[in-house]
């Protein structure tokens, strides 16, 4: 039986994974103070499902399997990813170089998530359905309660090193800001979603005119 994936509180607009955690601390530029979507471990296992990092026998196995102890610094680590990551797109996206010791606070994580995954091989399939290959796994720290942070470490490491990277937006919407890729044909994009912050938008504006 097929999968469901759970009903999500996170909004996932931004079009990558990396995108859509730095996302996770909303309203971050608000003078009254971010809302913090990821409040507790549980909820960090749910945005790795909601954005297809974990399945749900994965997020099972550390939901009952890490400490609390341990859940509270995967939570910790997690969160010091997320604003490392921040700084260094929201820098990106407007034309600043990030600063050298963020760079080396995301080194460190991205060091982190290559130590903790081994190179494995997978045979063939019978009748060349499958090739065989090599590819990266993580199973011997399934029940590290930090596994998604270095999943998240990954995804945003491919993203930065990509040309993806020249794709980074911030939404124009001074009281949104929330990052997202411009994968539109002339990367004209200023949204992170036109229903919601560019509709809001046109309509200050309007009123603005009359």
């Amino acid at each position: 039986m097929a999968e469901t994936q759970p009903q999500s509180r996170f909004n996932l607009c931004a079009g990558h994974p990396a995108l859509d955690f730095v996302n996770s601390l909303d309203n971050r530029f608000r003078a009254a103070g971010p809302i913090e979507l990821l409040t507790d471990y549980g909820a960090l296992l749910s945005f790795m499902r909601a954005v297809g990092l974990l399945d749900q026998r994965e997020a099972r196995r550390l939901a009952d399997g890490a400490s609390a102890a341990a859940a509270v610094r995967g939570l910790r680590s997690a969160r010091a990813l997320r604003e490392a990551l921040a700084a260094v797109f929201y820098a990106h996206a407007a034309g600043r170089t990030p600063a050298p010791a963020v760079l080396g606070a995301l080194a460190r994580h991205f060091h982190a998530a290559s130590r903790h995954r081994e190179l494995r091989w997978a045979p063939g399939a019978a009748k060349g359905q499958r090739r065989s290959g090599a590819h990266w796994d993580r199973t011997r720290f399934g029940l590290r309660a930090e596994l998604p942070v270095w999943l998240l470490s990954q995804a945003a490491e491919q993203l930065l090193l990509s040309q993806q990277l020249s794709q980074v937006r911030a939404c124009a919407a001074d009281n949104c800001r929330w990052l997202f890729l411009d994968t539109s044909r002339n990367h004209t994009r200023r949204w992170c979603q036109m229903q919601v912050c560019g509709n809001r938008m046109k309509a200050r504006r309007f009123q603005a005119r009359r």
